[in-house]
């Protein structure tokens, strides 16, 4: 093989042309940011940032719900920490009057 050819100008230019082709594929799938000479980074499209809102909203939303019913659990901790502590016993007379 000659080291001065233009096929060996061309193989070289390919594989660093493929190279970079490949790094960018991987680099846009696992979302880190492109790299261009040009314009900068390029981040995700408007595409994936609409479904990444909606996730975030899906998960505010589940975030309400749970503080609602760990507030709820918390007022139920309370009554029975107060039933379990009663030093009158009133509270204890009235569940076994109950009964």
């Amino acid at each position: 093989m000659d080291w001065g050819s233009p096929f060996f100008v061309l193989a070289i230019i390919a594989i660093s042309t493929g190279g970079w082709l490949i790094s960018t594929w991987i680099r846009a799938r696992h979302g880190y940011p492109i790299e261009n000479e040009f314009w900068g980074t390029t981040n995700k499209t408007a595409g994936e940032s609409l479904a990444a809102s909606r996730k975030t909203e899906l998960l505010a939303n589940e975030n309400a719900e749970m503080k609602g019913q760990i507030a709820r659990l918390e007022e139920r901790i309370t009554v029975l920490e107060r039933i379990a502590t009663d030093r009158s016993r009133r509270l204890s007379d009235e569940i076994d009057g109950l009964r």
